[in-house]
């Protein structure tokens, strides 16, 4: 039996099997490689997204706390942000001594973010409650003031007399965050 095949349908068994080994050789070749590299790529993406979210969530919730920190501790930021002058913080605490005498002990460095001052103070007091109250006082100031240890309480007759040094903190950067000098007076 002889199969007669006419001219244009071997074209097109040529043909058709020619685009099928095509098809099969760019599948094999090209398609299949290039999708196992595409889904290992996706489930990177999906990692790096689940990371991504979880850094975000993060950061909001640092976010939230920052904000809330800044709330609760507006009082203190503010104090911290305060220029001290000693005009006002003899006016404000002269009324705790007799008299109160306040000298820078030294320049602050260039690293240093805080003055320190030497208070002298004198009262006509038969115990040292006056000093206890200027505690409270600073203690609810506009300045952050650290009070330092030893303070030295010496007795004349009716008269008390002391001596302390502290530590006045205040910021020395500017909001653009150079450096900025301290106000002493």
């Amino acid at each position: 039996m002889k199969i007669k095949i006419t001219r244009p349908n071997l074209y097109l068994i040529i043909m058709s099997t020619f685009l099928l080994i095509f098809v099969l050789l760019f599948s094999f070749l090209l398609l299949i490689p290039k999708g196992k590299n595409y889904r290992m790529q996706k489930i990177e993406f999906k990692k790096e997204m689940k990371q991504l979210r979880q850094l975000e969530d993060l950061n909001s919730e640092k976010v939230a706390t920052l904000k809330d920190l800044r709330v609760k501790n507006r009082r203190v930021i503010d104090a911290f942000d305060a220029k001290f002058s000693v005009d006002r913080f003899d006016t404000l605490n002269s009324k705790y001594f007799d008299s109160l005498t306040i000298s820078k002990v030294k320049t602050p460095t260039r690293d240093d973010e805080f003055d320190i001052y030497e208070v002298n103070t004198s009262s006509q007091i038969s115990s040292p409650k006056s000093f206890y109250n200027f505690l409270d006082s600073i203690n609810k100031g506009e300045w952050i003031i650290a009070v330092n240890l030893p303070v030295h309480f010496k007795r004349e007759s009716e008269l008390i007399k002391s001596s302390f040094t502290m530590k006045v903190y205040c910021s020395t950067r500017d909001s653009n965050g150079s450096k900025v000098s301290l106000v002493s007076k």
